[in-house]
């Protein structure tokens, strides 16, 4: 089974950026949907963003738009989050999860089957 490690979480001052990295244990040719998610303490799992396996179509939780981008680096075979314009709010443990073989790729935690360890980011005001 596939597995997903994430990494580049850490501490920023509100305003800053940082880019998190999502790396499957292997390639594939499914179709496929990589999404991050975040949780915050005493909150739900919520998506952040999504793109398809071809790096097409992303999608973003209203919260994050036009300050997150998700991209697909097909040559490294990573998801990336460029976190932009950072806020205090954006403060959670953030997770990388894909579901195979679904099409438009869905905005729900319940339709992702594989997750990463999760990494930390914190914003500081």
């Amino acid at each position: 089974q596939v597995q997903l490690a994430e990494s580049g979480g850490g501490s920023m001052q509100a305003g800053g950026s940082l880019t998190l990295s999502c790396a499957p244990s292997e390639r594939t040719d499914r179709r496929a949907c990589m999404a991050w998610f975040r949780e915050a303490p005493g909150k739900r799992r919520e998506v952040v963003a999504t793109i398809y396996s071809g790096g097409g179509n992303p999608y973003y939780a209203d919260s994050v738009k036009a300050r997150f981008t998700i991209s697909r680096d097909n040559a490294e075979n990573t998801v990336n989050l460029q976190m932009n314009s950072l806020k205090p709010e954006d403060t959670a443990i953030y997770y990388c999860a894909v579901a195979f073989d679904v099409w438009p790729c869905p905005p729900h935690r319940v339709a992702y089957a594989i997750w990463g360890q999760g990494t930390q980011v914190t914003v500081s005001s």
